[in-house]
């Protein structure tokens, strides 16, 4: 079987770093997420007080975002610390979400997202992998839910890593993140013309799994 890209793109909280972890595991490709590398810029400005543009902009050249297998998963590293855990915090993903409408840094990590491609066998996640990383893939998936189910996983996550969050305002966060993802100027989150759209709000992990395997069995 020849080797495709794979373009997972869609809102936050529906489940894209999973299921392309799932996927790529199903096929032995690669997996790539790409909300991670925007998490650790957006890390690396918290920790340095980068509140502005220009000083973000200005910082990229001393900023190596990476991956690292430990535990047997993948976990991104950021000037070679491992940063999993640090990036997966609300603020953080606000932050992500702030820095990811700076052009500069847009282009910074897209040229590394297409380079990490280049022999495709790739499955790849974000808001803007079908649109702009890799227009061409061979398989583009637009994942959606309900902000309402979207908001309870976060909540459910958060719980489990012993937060206690407020459901209310993980549903405000949700919406936030929405609105700047489809309304930012450069590379705002859209669906593909030619993208397979998923709308995995009542399903379960196996049954979500199952429509992405057949799918991807369709290359075979």
């Amino acid at each position: 079987m020849n080797k495709i890209i794979v373009a997972i793109d869609g809102y936050s909280s529906c489940g894209k770093s999973t299921i392309a972890k799932e996927l790529a595991k199903y096929a032995g490709y690669i997996y790539v997420d790409t909300g991670a590398m925007y998490r650790a810029i957006g890390l690396y400005t918290l920790r340095n007080g980068l509140t502005d543009e220009a000083s973000i902009i200005q910082a990229l050249p001393q900023i190596q975002v990476g991956f690292i297998q430990a535990g047997g998963a993948q976990h991104v590293t950021l000037n070679g610390e491992d940063v999993e855990s640090q990036i997966r915090t609300l603020e953080v993903g606000n932050r992500a979400s702030q820095v990811s409408q700076i052009k500069e840094v847009r282009a910074f990590l897209v040229a590394q997202q297409q380079a990490m491609g280049k022999d495709k066998g790739i499955v790849m996640d974000g808001r803007d992998i079908g649109t702009v990383v890799f227009p061409k893939a061979e398989l583009k998936l637009f994942l959606t839910a309900s902000p309402e189910v979207r908001a309870q996983r976060r909540f459910d996550e958060l719980v489990e890593k012993g937060e206690k969050p407020d459901y209310n305002a993980v549903l405000a966060d949700v919406n936030d993140r929405d609105y700047r993802d489809t309304h930012r100027a450069e590379s705002p989150l859209r669906q593909a013309e030619d993208a397979i759209v998923v709308d995995n709000s009542h399903m379960t992990r196996e049954e979500q799994m199952q429509v992405i395997y057949d799918y991807f069995n369709r290359f075979k």
